[in-house]
């Protein structure tokens, strides 16, 4: 039975693999809010997964509860500051980059 909880947490390594490259190249920034965000919550079921494993569910599971409303606060925080700066461009965003207007 271990070895299907191995490769269910294979499988969501290669597919946290593959939400990391929309977290680094995504075209905006809630694409990569949003793959940053995916990442996490896989990273929550991996640990709930790794004390299946280990047979030490009740510690996992504390753990992984810990790190999902932490992943929750991030998210939510990342989202306001984006809304509030509007820095959503694609190209960039700060002092360097001109916005829409001034182009």
């Amino acid at each position: 039975m271990d070895s299907f909880f191995i490769g269910i947490g294979l499988a969501l390594c290669f597919l946290m693999l593959l939400t990391m490259h929309r977290a680094i190249h995504g075209p905006t920034a809630i694409d990569r809010i949003m793959g940053v965000n995916v990442i996490g919550t896989k990273t929550t079921i991996l640990l709930v997964i790794i004390g299946t494993i280990y047979h030490r569910v009740d510690m996992f599971v504390d753990i992984a509860l810990a790190y999902a409303l932490l992943n929750f606060i991030v998210t939510i925080a990342a989202s306001r500051y984006f809304q509030h700066h509007k820095n959503l461009l694609p190209e960039g965003y700060g002092f360097k980059h001109k916005s829409e207007g001034e182009k």
